[in-house]
C-alpha cells in the first residue's frame, strides 16, 4: 500500500500547488487588469489635457477681464447720482455676473487639477500631523456647518513617504464632501470622524509586485449614505449627487491617491453614513524604486499618444 499512499500524496501536493499557483495567476491577473484601466484612465486623462490646455488659458483670460470691469462697474454704480433703488438693482445684477464669473473659474480650476499633470514631491512624513492639521483648518468651516469634526491618530509616529500637501488636498475634498452629504440631508446628528491606522502587524509579507505595507486613513461620516451600485460611479469625473456641484472633488482625489501607488474604498449604506478609506503605501509611489505594472502602463500610453501626435 505504500505506492497507493505515495501516489495520493503526490496528487494532494500537485493540487496544492495548482491551487497555489491559481491563486497566485488570479491575484496577477486582477493587479494588471486594474493597472490596464487606470492606464485607460491616464490615456483619456493625457488626451484631454492636451487638448483642452489652450483652451482653458483662453478662457481664463476673458474671466480675468470680466471680474476687473465688475468691480469697476460696481464702483462707477456706488458713485453714480442714480436713485438708491436703482442703485440697489444695479449693483445685485453686477453682483450676480461676479458670482457666476467667480463660479466659472473654480469649475476651470477643478478642471485643470483634474485633466493636468500631477507632479508628485513625496518625502517621509508623520501622517499624524497631515491629520491634525488638515482637522485644525476645517474645523471652522464644519462648525459652519454644525457638523462635529474629530480626529483618531495613534499615539506613535506613523511615518509614510507622500506629497503632504496633496494628501491634504485629497482628504480635504473628502471633507468637504462628507459635510455637504450631510447638510443636504438634513441629518440630525453630523458627525465627521478621521482616522488614522498603520498597517495591519499580522498582514503577510507583500509580493514584489505590489505596492507592499499600507496606512490607512478613513474619513467617516453620519450622512446619507451611498447606494451600492453608485459605489463606482461616483468617483467618475462631472458625476455629482449635489445640485451645482463640479462633480470633480472625489475624482481628484482618487487620482492623488492612485498616483501614490494607493487605492480608495468605500464602505456605506443608505441610511448609515458612509466611510471612505484612503490606503497609502508607507514606502511612497512604486516609480520612485523601480518600474511596476502601473508604470509600464503609464509609458505604454504617453508612447502611443507621442506616435499618434507625429502621425498626424
Amino acid at each position: 500500500m505504500d505506492w497507493v499512499d505515495f501516489a495520493i500524496g503526490a496528487a494532494a501536493g500537485a493540487l496544492a500547488a495548482l491551487a497555489v499557483g491559481a491563486l497566485a495567476l488570479t491575484r496577477r491577473v486582477v493587479r494588471l487588469r486594474a493597472a490596464e484601466e487606470r492606464a485607460r484612465r491616464q490615456e483619456r486623462l493625457a488626451e484631454l489635457g492636451a487638448l483642452t490646455g489652450g483652451l482653458a488659458h483662453e478662457i481664463k483670460n476673458p474671466l480675468s477681464t470680466i471680474g476687473l470691469n465688475v468691480q469697476l462697474a460696481s464702483e462707477a454704480i456706488g458713485d453714480s447720482s442714480l436713485p438708491d433703488d436703482d442703485k440697489a438693482t444695479l449693483v445685485r445684477r453686477v453682483e450676480t455676473v461676479s458670482r457666476e464669473a467667480t463660479r466659472l473659474a473654480n469649475i476651470l480650476n477643478d478642471f485643470l487639477r483634474f485633466a493636468g499633470r500631477i507632479k508628485l514631491a513625496p518625502a517621509d512624513t508623520d501622517l499624524r500631523e497631515v491629520v491634525e492639521e488638515l482637522c485644525d483648518f476645517y474645523r471652522p468651516q464644519a462648525e459652519q456647518a454644525r457638523v462635529v469634526l474629530r480626529s483618531d491618530v495613534p499615539p506613535a509616529a506613523l511615518v509614510a513617504r507622500v506629497d503632504a500637501s496633496l494628501v491634504k488636498q485629497a482628504l480635504l475634498n473628502l471633507l468637504i464632501n462628507a459635510t455637504q452629504a450631510m447638510a443636504a440631508s438634513d441629518a440630525p446628528a453630523r458627525e465627521l470622524l478621521v482616522r488614522l491606522e498603520p498597517p495591519p502587524a499580522s498582514a503577510p509579507k507583500a509580493p514584489r509586485d505590489t505596492a507592499g505595507p499600507m496606512v490607512s486613513v478613513h474619513v467617516i461620516d453620519t450622512g446619507p449614505g451611498v447606494p451600492a451600485e453608485r459605489h463606482a460611479e461616483i468617483f467618475r469625473p462631472y458625476v455629482s449627487g449635489r445640485k451645482g456641484g463640479s462633480g470633480l472633488g472625489l475624482a481628484v482625489t482618487r487620482r492623488i491617491v492612485e498616483e501614490h501607488g494607493g487605492r480608495i474604498d468605500l464602505h456605506s449604506e443608505p441610511g448609515r453614513g458612509s466611510d471612505f478609506i484612503v490606503r497609502l503605501p508607507v514606502a511612497g509611489p512604486s516609480h520612485e524604486s523601480g518600474e511596476g505594472d502601473d508604470d509600464a502602463a503609464r509609458r505604454t500610453v504617453l508612447d502611443r499618444l507621442f506616435k499618434r501626435a507625429e502621425a498626424r
